[in-house]
């Protein structure tokens, strides 16, 4: 039973993890077969959009004028934990992450719901919207409307807009070789929330850095003029690494010992609560690895591991938040990610 200021969930309903056929950012669809669906679906060409659909960035970006960019987002998944609040608070951070992972500032949110009526009471679904709406609150941001529907399961998420200074913002494509690689929160809450969904165990620490917005490590990097950024959701670490190496044209080394990670993961891990969708984000970015003595498949499930609300990956170096690796020349021989 999970309890808030203001709100006890009744023994009598299911749990929402159960209610989910996936969780949190491991419900994406897997990268290749995305990237296959959306091929060749490219739009206008605008000279407004200075980030839009060619290389999988985390948001859109519009020039308004010469000092002026709207980014624009949307986020949205399944129960991620049996907590409607917290569920509200992850799925709010992390929609907010995309704004914070271009060097934005959001400045309005919206909600998305589906919402299953004749399962969940409502009372349930205006939990999940105050968790939003606090989450939204702490970054700065309205929440100014949304859009909700039926459906056969509890789905939450936002449409977030930002703004911010084109000389300022940070995009996929502009990581260059030399430059260290930085992460600015640990990996593992797939493997946790895996857990807590198979089990009802809860881990505290894995709620704290969902619920951590991006603000501050956004802000350092931008000060410290950082120009390439990503943030770390359902596609992983190696997914989302390999979708900035390709997109900059570079190659990467991640050190594994240097890579942060929840302690409570490590143990999920060899217990084998593995999302299907950590497995997938390895088997669609395994042809691109090399890997160093004693890195072995469980480290690589690791680093794929699918994550919700997760940090900033970072083309740069910026105080509070030590380097997992560095950037390398290009080379067609050798291939896209070394671990070691």
């Amino acid at each position: 039973m999970f309890m808030s200021t203001t709100f006890t969930y009744p023994d009598n309903l299911p749990r929402l993890t159960t209610l989910a056929s996936g969780g949190g950012c491991a419900c994406k669809i897997p990268p290749g077969e995305l990237e296959d669906a959306v091929q060749g679906l490219v739009g206008i060409d605008a000279p407004s959009v200075l980030v839009g659909l060619d290389d999988g960035d985390d948001a859109a970006a519009i020039q308004i004028r010469g000092d002026l960019a709207v980014i624009s987002t949307a986020d949205f998944f399944t129960p991620v934990v049996d907590s409607p609040y917290e569920w509200g608070r992850i799925a709010a951070t992390n929609a907010l992450s995309d704004v914070y992972a271009m060097g934005g500032t959001p400045v309005t949110a919206i909600n998305l719901v589906t919402w299953p009526r004749e399962v969940l009471p409502l009372d349930v679904l205006r939990e999940v919207l105050r968790g939003g709406l606090d989450a939204c609150s702490a970054a700065g941001a309205p929440v100014t409307g949304g859009h909700s529907i039926t459906g056969p399961e509890p789905v939450y998420g936002m449409a977030a807009t930002g703004i911010v200074d084109p000389q300022h913002l940070m995009r996929n494509d502009a990581a260059t070789a030399g430059l260290p690689l930085s992460l600015t929160k640990p990996i593992g809450v797939g493997l946790l929330n895996n857990r807590h969904k198979a089990t009802g165990e809860f881990f505290p620490a894995a709620i704290d850095t969902m619920t951590t917005l991006n603000k501050e490590a956004s802000e350092k990097a931008v000060a410290a003029g950082v120009k390439a950024a990503t943030d770390v959701t359902g596609f992983g670490l190696l997914g989302h690494l390999y979708k900035m190496c390709r997109a900059s044209g570079v190659r990467a080394r991640i050190h594994r010992a240097d890579v942060p990670v929840l302690t409570e993961a490590l143990t999920a891990l060899a217990d084998g609560f593995i999302p299907g969708g950590s497995r997938r984000n390895l088997d669609w970015v395994r042809p691109h690895i090399s890997t160093g003595s004693g890195i072995g498949d469980d480290d690589l499930l690791l680093l794929a591991d699918a994550q919700t609300s997760g940090g900033l990956l970072l083309a740069g170096e910026i105080e509070g938040y030590a380097p997992i690796g560095e950037f390398l020349p290009a080379d067609h021989d050798a291939p896209t990610i070394e671990v070691v």
